[in-house]
C-alpha cells in the first residue's frame, strides 16, 4: 500500500487525452488524464465513467445539454449516454471505470489508447 499524491502523478506526463494507470480499485482503474481542446463524440455501451476534475474546467457535452464541471467536482456519464469532452484550457482529470473501458468508447481513431501506461 503507497500512497498516491495527484500533483505528484500529474507532473510525470504532458501528453493530452492519453490515461495513464495510477492505481486499480476492484474491477477498475483509477486514472489520470490532461486534456485540452476537443475530444471525439463517442459512448460506452457497457461502462459508466467518473471524471472527477482536480484542477481546470472541464465541459462535457451531451446531445441534450452541456455540463460544467469545475474543481472538486465530478460527474458520472452513465453507460449509452453520447458525450464529447471540450477543455478550453488544460484540464487535469481524475477517472474512476472499469478496465475494460476504451477511452473513445465506440470510436477508433487516432485519439484511441490501447495500451495503458502505469505511472
Amino acid at each position: 500500500m503507497e500512497k498516491v499524491t495527484l500533483a505528484e502523478k500529474f507532473t510525470l506526463f504532458n501528453d493530452y487525452w492519453n490515461p495513464k494507470i495510477v492505481g486499480e480499485l476492484n474491477d477498475s482503474y483509477v486514472k489520470l488524464a490532461k486534456f485540452k481542446g476537443e475530444f471525439v463524440w463517442h459512448q460506452h455501451e457497457n461502462e459508466n465513467e467518473m471524471f472527477l476534475v482536480v484542477k481546470g474546467q472541464l465541459l462535457i457535452k451531451f446531445r441534450d445539454k452541456d455540463v460544467w464541471i469545475n474543481e472538486g467536482e465530478f460527474l458520472v456519464v452513465p453507460k449509452g449516454v453520447e458525450h464529447m469532452l471540450v477543455a478550453e484550457e488544460e484540464v487535469h482529470v481524475l477517472l474512476l471505470e472499469p478496465k475494460t473501458t476504451l477511452n473513445t468508447g465506440n470510436q477508433v481513431n487516432e485519439k484511441t489508447v490501447t495500451d495503458l501506461e502505469s505511472i
